[in-house]
């Protein structure tokens, strides 16, 4: 599938941190809906040697087309925090593109 649309459920959001994901408290996908909406999702740790986290979307996650930000917000254990660059994906309405 090459496009995302909005109100689908089908969809594995993944991230790579590019960073050792061993002593983290907590990960989740931040993001932006195209409205200037924040919210996050919580992620799960798919390789922690690589960096790698992914979110699998849910009936209503994706309700909004346009331009949404998506990023890797990770809390270590000792209190320490990283934020991923932002990654911008375009959600279609159903029957365009």
């Amino acid at each position: 599938m090459w496009r995302i649309f909005k109100g689908q459920s089908a969809l594995r959001i993944t991230l790579r941190t590019f960073i050792d994901l061993e002593d983290i408290e907590n990960a989740v996908i931040r993001y932006r809906k195209p409205d200037g909406k924040n919210g996050e999702f919580a992620a799960i740790v798919g390789d922690m040697a690589q960096g790698v986290i992914f979110y699998e979307c849910i009936d209503g996650d994706i309700d909004v087309s346009g331009w949404w930000a998506f990023w890797a917000f990770v809390t270590f254990a000792d209190g320490r925090v990283a934020a991923g660059q932002a990654a911008k994906v375009f959600i279609w309405k159903e029957g365009y593109g």
